[in-house]
């Protein structure tokens, strides 16, 4: 079952590239804190890099104007999360997290079998704003779209 509203971010540790490989665990990520992740189902694939992920780079300051850190995730290794901030950019305050074997991604139940794009498993394109590890609103997008999870949407619809 999908991670609804209300309920808190499941116990997992991800990857990071920032001076070799590092792990962060969601408790640290989002405990004490306002976070707004946005998954993608691949770095580097055509929307990812041409709308989501560089929204979120255009409008991180309004983001952060209202106390909230900005995450993106995806299904896959740290390295190639971080050649793809690198080839998009990103600025360092955007986390950049690599779910590698998605197990965070089965967790939140928002897994998405792109084994006919031969892609495996990914994460379904979605945003998710939480504080203090409590999901407060959930964008998940249907297959092919992108619009809900989008940066602009999130920004109109998080609360004042």
């Amino acid at each position: 079952m999908a991670i609804q509203v209300g309920d808190r971010i499941p116990e997992a540790v991800l990857n990071v590239l920032r001076d070799g490989v590092q792990t962060v665990s969601t408790g640290e990520l989002f405990g004490g804190r306002k976070v707004l992740l946005f998954a993608v189902p691949g770095a580097f694939t055509p929307t990812c890099s041409a709308r989501h992920l560089p929204g979120y780079v255009q409008h991180l300051e309004a983001f952060r104007a209202r106390g909230i850190e900005v995450a993106c995730m995806a299904v896959n290794d740290a390295f190639v999360m971080g050649a793809w901030a690198r080839d998009q950019n990103v600025p360092a305050a955007i986390h950049m997290l690599a779910d590698g074997n998605g197990e965070f991604t089965r967790a939140l139940g928002l897994e998405l079998d792109a084994s006919g794009f031969g892609m495996g498993l990914r994460a379904k394109r979605f945003a998710l704003y939480a504080e203090d590890g409590v999901v407060k609103q959930l964008y998940v997008e249907a297959p092919g779209e992108f619009r809900v999870s989008a940066a602009e949407y999130v920004l109109e619809h998080l609360p004042a």
